[in-house]
């Protein structure tokens, strides 16, 4: 069968809960290239061709695309911020990113480690206004450009028979990355009108490029990204979540299904966030979550427990990045723990907990894909 076929086939066998199907094989990224392109096992040049990596490590042809014109890990500004260099600092450069952000990296090196984030755009209501706000505005000229090349990739794509997912930063992401981790947990008590501002304009902009691609297609997939938890729980309290996140939440999620060319389809949600996420599935279901990943094993999730306590929830990763460090032995236990039991299951792909870290050796990844390949069939 073609591989494009049966990438298509395993994606809808994991939103549909089929038992016993076959998993899908990807990965949620890597950390990890560098050090695997020094020691000669990978060749840089090659990691644009996605093709590369597919035959190398055993991926399937993916049977999923993205409308990304909402954001990830910060909003979808438009136009960006300069990217400019603030301050040398010797071993170190402060560097404004794209997001508006001052951030102190490693000279000459921008990923593959936690960067310090010095500064942030939004302070008040005056700052939000003057930094962000016009960056927000659905109609700022050049956009509809970005939303045509989304769309046509899109739709392509749809021909394909491939499952379609609008990804977008989700609102504690969206507010993190104007405001700072910590800056933002005070304004939720000192200054929510700002919060609430700042929410609108979040909703504005995912309604009307939602509402554009509608038009065409039928999204069948809502990919917030949140990282709202750490290593014990919640960052912010329930409350907070139903009172700054959930209304623009809902109202967009309402307005999307009454949009959708074809009714027929259900339209998923999923939650990707960091840290200890079980205390999280509830709050989120009252949304209508439907998939949570990455199931972080450090901060003390375990894909197991969490399938037994809620049997509808699709999962995505769970694989301990740190076991991947260890041994063979380590990672046969992990596998073996996980892969026969969620695979009977259903609704599961098992993917590394985060990006596989640098001090994972390249043979120890490669024994890695090679077990899970076991419940590719």
């Amino acid at each position: 069968m073609n591989q494009s076929v049966i990438g298509m086939n395993k994606t809808r066998d994991f939103f549909s809960m089929k038992k016993d199907s076959p998993l899908i094989m990807k990965e949620f990224g890597f950390y990890s290239m560098d050090r695997w392109a020094k020691e000669g096992h990978i060749d840089k040049q090659r990691l644009k061709d996605p093709q590369y990596l597919r035959d190398l490590f055993g991926f399937d042809a993916p049977g999923e695309a993205s409308l990304n014109s909402l954001g990830w890990c910060e909003a979808a500004f438009y136009p960006e911020f300069e990217v400019k260099v603030i301050e040398d600092r010797g071993k170190y450069e402060l560097v404004q990113d794209h997001a508006g952000r001052y951030v102190l990296y490693f000279k000459g090196r921008r990923d593959g480690f936690m960067p310090e984030y010095v500064d942030h755009p939004v302070k008040d209501m005056d700052t939000w206004k003057a930094n962000c706000e016009w960056r927000m505005d659905p109609l700022a000229p050049g956009r509809e450009n970005l939303l045509k090349n989304d769309l046509s990739r899109a739709k392509k794509a749809r021909d394909q028979g491939m499952f379609i997912t609008q990804r977008v930063i989700g609102g504690y992401m969206y507010l993190r990355s104007l405001m700072g981790p910590e800056k933002v947990l005070y304004m939720f008590y000192d200054d929510p009108d700002l919060v609430h501002a700042c929410m609108r304009k979040w909703f504005e902009l995912a309604d009307y490029v939602t509402a554009y691609f509608q038009k065409d297609i039928t999204i069948e997939q809502l990919f917030l990204a949140e990282d709202i938890c750490y290593n014990h729980g919640l960052l912010i309290s329930p409350d907070m979540m139903r009172e700054f996140l959930f209304p623009y939440y809902k109202q967009l999620i309402e307005n999307m299904k009454k949009r959708q060319p074809d009714r027929s389809k259900h339209m998923f949600i999923q939650i990707d966030t960091d840290g200890f996420a079980e205390p999280s599935i509830d709050i989120y279901k009252e949304i209508g979550m439907d998939i949570m990943s990455p199931f972080e094993v450090a901060s003390g999730c375990d894909v197991l427990r969490t399938a037994e306590k809620y049997p509808d929830l699709r999962m995505t990763g769970g694989m301990d990045k740190q076991v991947l460090a260890t041994t063979k032995e380590n990672i046969d236990k992990m596998v073996d723990r996980i892969c026969p039991a969620m695979k009977k299951r259903g609704g599961y792909i098992p993917t590394c907990d985060h990006g596989v870290p640098e001090e994972v050796s390249f043979e120890n990844y490669m024994h890695f894909r090679k077990r899970l390949l076991e419940y590719s069939v």
